[in-house]
């Protein structure tokens, strides 16, 4: 593949139905590095569905989620929430520590247990993040199931744009099946009280990063390849910083 100046928007979709997964209607805040880099593609042989759902997913943020969300910010400090971002973030300790003990890193479960305590206990049931500290620095071990398959050698697949869940590969629909059943809100019950508390838990992340989503539009000559590509991309990347070993991106999402 061709070598060239590629900017690489490290993106985490937080979706309404996924305990860890980004979504297009609601990325999370872009780091944009500038780096020579192999882009990796990802197969994409259902554009067409992928694109009308980018569509209805994009419609979705500007014309639902953005005005609520801006809505909420008006009325809420930014503080609290943070706080509720921190929280949320708390609650997904499950899943990963077990991801991270499933890819042997023994060193990064220990660290997301420690977390876990120091901000459930100290951090006022996780509202606080004193783990993060520089007296403690207990960094947050970014990892889950999808990952963890990729780890493990499984490819990406092809690419999947989800209706609300937002960005997928074929990989990381099976590792969003068992997030799920990691993520304690999973278990709220009846159903609809879990759907509130996940629509929450997503207007309030919203409200952080609202122009996030905007900029890479607008920066983008085709928003739905541009997202496409970061996502390929940030995922492998991903994959590989948890392996030790950056390896060049091999056609059709083998490894």
């Amino acid at each position: 593949m061709n070598r060239r100046s590629f900017p690489v928007y490290l993106l985490a979709f937080l979706a309404v139905g996924c305990a860890h997964r980004p979504s297009p209607v609601s990325p999370l805040p872009p780091q944009v590095v500038e780096e020579e880099i192999e882009i990796a593609t990802i197969p994409d042989p259902l554009e067409s569905f992928n694109r009308a759902m980018f569509g209805f997913n994009d419609k979705l943020y500007f014309w639902v989620l953005k005005p609520v969300a801006q809505g909420y910010k008006k009325v809420v400090p930014e503080a609290p929430r943070v706080g509720v971002n921190n929280f949320f973030s708390n609650l997904k300790f499950p899943i990963r520590f077990v991801s991270s003990l499933l890819q042997a890193d023994v060193s990064g479960a220990a660290t997301e247990f420690g977390r876990f305590a120091v901000n459930t206990l100290w951090g006022v049931g996780g509202l606080l993040d004193p783990a993060s500290s520089k007296q403690l620095n207990l960094p947050k071990n970014e990892a889950d199931l999808g990952q963890t398959l990729g780890v493990y050698g499984l490819g990406q697949g092809f690419y999947i744009v989800l209706p609300i869940l937002g960005p997928s590969s074929a990989r990381d629909s099976i590792g969003i099946a068992g997030d799920y059943f990691l993520y304690p809100v999973s278990y709220i019950t009846p159903w609809y009280d879990g759907v509130a508390v996940r629509t929450y838990e997503e207007v309030n992340a919203t409200s952080l990063r609202i122009g996030d989503y905007e900029f890479i539009k607008e920066a983008a000559i085709d928003p739905y390849v541009a997202l496409r590509d970061a996502y390929g991309q940030y995922r492998q990347k991903k994959v590989e910083e948890r392996k030790g070993k950056p390896a060049p991106p091999k056609p059709g999402g083998v490894r």
